[in-house]
């Protein structure tokens, strides 16, 4: 089994039907979110399904993602509340 590496994934969709059907792929991947960005945990072969599947769904005009890889050695800083990001030891994907 391959090590998972964070992302940082982030949408602004235009269409609300489109937002549900983002919302509902990335929540299956994420170990957190705020609001429209998501912390994930991720293997080379579930960044490429999360990635196809974003195709799927978004508009390439009226839509934005980023799926962005965090610095694994960069000091994770949290403000307020906030809990520093952990690879859980599984994940349900589904």
């Amino acid at each position: 089994m391959s090590q998972r590496k964070l992302y940082i994934a982030a949408y602004d969709i235009a269409d609300d039907g489109r937002l549900r059907d983002a919302l509902k792929l990335l929540k299956g991947y994420a170990s957190g979110r705020q609001k429209s960005v998501f912390e994930c945990f991720l293997s080379p072969a579930e960044r490429a399904a999360l990635l196809a599947g974003t195709r799927g769904i978004l508009d390439p005009v009226e839509d934005r993602f980023a799926l962005l890889r965090l610095e694994p050695r960069g000091k994770c800083r949290v403000l307020g509340r906030a809990v520093k990001p952990a690879d859980p030891p599984w994940f349900y994907v589904g």
